[in-house]
């Protein structure tokens, strides 16, 4: 884990599950979950917050690499991480309750793409 700016941390893969457990044991909740599409990667921050205190935890994926879904300890997780899918095209992987592309009514698949990402 690499501290790339106050409160942002960014995480391996590896990472990621374990520094989900240990927030859900010390009791953080999940704020958000912030997807974008930069240089080729998917970059995913997961929020959580105590009292006034907030981190972050950025994941820097590739296009083609899963997620695993983080719902079945945060449920809050299953519309952040649909959306995510269904948006940008990202790969997550067991959520614990999947929309299957249904979550918006839209007409385009991965509207948060630009044509020449896809």
């Amino acid at each position: 884990m690499q501290e790339i700016q106050k409160d942002i941390y960014k995480i391996e893969m590896v990472e990621l599950l374990p520094v989900i457990m240990e927030k859900k044991n010390d009791m953080w909740r999940l704020v958000q979950i912030c997807c974008a599409f930069v240089d080729g990667n998917y970059e995913i921050t997961y929020s959580f917050a105590t009292g006034y205190e907030i981190s972050n935890y950025r994941l820097v994926v590739a296009k083609d690499e899963p997620v695993p879904s983080i719902s079945r300890v945060y449920k809050s997780a299953i519309l952040y991480e649909n959306e995510m899918r269904e948006l940008f095209g990202l790969d997550v992987e067991y959520i614990k309750v999947d929309y299957h592309d249904k979550l918006y009514r839209i007409n385009e698949e991965t509207p948060f793409l630009k044509k020449e990402e896809k």
